[in-house]
């Protein structure tokens, strides 16, 4: 069974940093392709960040050059590191698989607020 808990979030100040987290159980993270996804209130869910089998990783416009995906196998934990941070960073930010990013965690809320 799949099984993902988000962690790390928190409020923060504009130019701040934070680091999240992604617990993954019942399945093994290297064997997956994994995203980040985030919903700003009022929002559609908006996708941040991917990290391949093999450790390529892409992301949005809105965040590139700012966040990485990371992940680290012995942990079977996903990672996003974020700096810079906007207030239109703001939302609950979800991990989840690619092909399979309806299951997702509770999601950890990131408040970018001066």
């Amino acid at each position: 069974q799949v099984q993902l808990v988000e962690s790390g979030g928190g409020l923060v100040q504009p130019g701040g940093s934070l680091r999240l987290s992604c617990a993954a159980s019942g399945f093994t993270l290297a064997d997956y392709v994994m995203i980040w996804l985030r919903q700003a209130p009022g929002q559609n869910l908006e996708w941040v960040s991917t990290i391949n089998e093999g450790g390529t990783t892409i992301y949005s416009g809105s965040v590139k050059g700012r966040f990485t995906i990371s992940r680290d196998d012995a942990k079977n934990t996903l990672y996003l590191q974020m700096k810079n941070l906007k207030f239109e960073d703001t939302a609950v930010y979800y991990c989840a698989q690619r092909d399979n990013w309806s299951t997702r965690g509770q999601g950890t809320q990131v408040t970018v607020s001066s």
